[in-house]
């Protein structure tokens, strides 16, 4: 298969096209050029440039990432050639439809249902009106996104559709959960897991569950991968465990909890059942206000870039640069999408006192898109909270919610020491 072969090409290798990278890297080096020759350890051998081009591209050896590539190639050449699930009355799970194309072009033929709530910027509750509470937030955070605008009512009986379609998905013969490392994709699952732990379950409820997917530089999230790679996880998916089922339990009903030590708790116990979940956790407990400066990590990271921007931005900070440098490098675990993002940092304007100035600026088109292209600067005030000279949260910034914790004005001081991995009420 080609690199270019369709919308996936970073995941999709050709080995003579590596061999060709392999070699080239290999003539640079034997140049002289810097670069390249600083990736040797000793004088310059096609074998080590081999394990240099897979190393890049995170196989352990150059054996590897040919074994790889040949199971790729199996697997898309069957593609058309049989139905993975057909064996079952099927439902795959997914916390968004990214994978709803790709799993029916890979050659799977059950239905798919989304498990959309943006858990990972809450407000998450659980009792009487929580549904309603999460609707009016969806209405509030969003709805000027669409056109026509989102309704209130529109979208409490598309909740309510979604939780009779979860209590349904019993009567399917299985059901497989497709969740990665992200935080967005480990409080779905724990939210799914906790149902299940509750509820009646399907006679086959089975988990795909990665951290890693080897064939470019990083791997961010199974959107991306193609649809060969799908057939391929197909093989390493495992029954949900009752110790998993227990562990999504207790992690739900945590994350629900308006004292956050709960689940930090959890996350401090390293969640061996799920070892993907307890650093999605972490992630998630850090946008809790920081002992230190009052600021969630979102904000912090965000103020940081606007104090110091990367050399080429050219001194010019502006949200969507804010957002790719998150989900590229920057954040430590990032999985936020674009309007999570732009949520968390547009809501400090709401303080009463500015850590950074807006304007209106222009993208590389020389178009206007409010908010992405507006230009941000922080104020002195904001240089101070980073330093932890002043407290973010003494400005009163709008109230928020991380999980069941609910930030702000009148609301009990929860705050996260990230050197103690615990949070600590600071008004008790």
């Amino acid at each position: 298969m080609a690199d270019t072969l369709g919308p996936y090409p970073q995941f999709r290798l050709n080995f003579e096209q590596q061999g060709k990278r392999a070699k080239e890297l290999l003539k640079a080096a034997r140049a002289g050029e810097p670069e390249a020759l600083s990736r040797f350890r000793s004088p310059p051998r096609l074998a080590e440039a081999q394990y240099l081009i897979a190393r890049e591209l995170r196989f352990d050896s150059w054996a590897s990432l040919k074994r790889h590539i040949g199971e790729m190639t199996l697997a898309y050449e069957a593609m058309n050639a049989s139905v993975l699930d057909g064996d079952l009355r099927t439902l795959h799970i997914r916390c968004g439809h990214d994978l709803q194309a790709s799993l029916k072009e890979a050659g799977f033929s059950g239905d798919y249902c989304v498990d959309i709530y943006p858990y990972i910027i809450g407000p998450v509750r659980e009792g009487l009106g929580y549904l309603e509470q999460r609707a009016r937030h969806i209405v509030d955070c969003y709805g000027d996104q669409f056109d026509p605008p989102l309704e209130y009512e529109g979208q409490l009986r598309g909740l309510e559709d979604k939780e009779r379609e979860l209590h349904d998905s019993a009567d399917y013969q299985r059901v497989v959960l497709w969740f990665e490392h992200d935080v967005t994709d480990q409080l779905s699952l724990i939210h799914l897991l906790g149902h299940y732990a509750r509820h009646r379950r399907p006679l086959r409820l089975e988990l795909v569950n990665i951290g890693d997917f080897p064939g470019a530089g990083r791997f961010s999230g199974l959107g991306e991968l193609p649809p060969e790679a799908l057939r391929m996880l197909w093989k390493t998916r495992k029954p949900v465990s009752a110790a998993q089922l227990r562990l999504g339990l207790d992690a739900w009903r945590a994350l629900v909890d308006p004292d956050p030590r709960p689940l930090a708790a959890i996350m401090r116990g390293n969640t061996p059942a799920l070892p993907l979940l307890a650093p999605a956790l972490h992630r998630h407990l850090r946008e809790l206000p920081s002992a230190a400066n009052g600021l969630s990590l979102t904000e912090e990271l965000a103020l940081t870039l606007m104090a110091e921007p990367p050399p080429d931005w050219g001194g010019s900070v502006n949200l969507g640069k804010i957002y790719r440098t998150l989900h590229r490098s920057l954040d430590p675990l990032p999985g936020q999408g674009d309007l999570h993002v732009r949520d968390r940092v547009l809501n400090m304007e709401g303080a009463s006192a500015r850590v950074f100035e807006r304007r209106t600026g222009v993208g590389p088109d020389g178009k206007s898109q409010p908010p992405w292209t507006d230009l941000l600067s922080i104020t002195e005030l904001g240089r101070a909270v980073l330093k932890g000279d002043a407290d973010f949260m003494s400005l009163t910034p709008p109230n928020r919610w991380v999980g069941g914790v609910q930030i702000g004005a009148g609301m009990p001081d929860w705050r996260w020491n990230d050197k103690a991995r615990s949070a600590v009420r600071l008004d008790s």
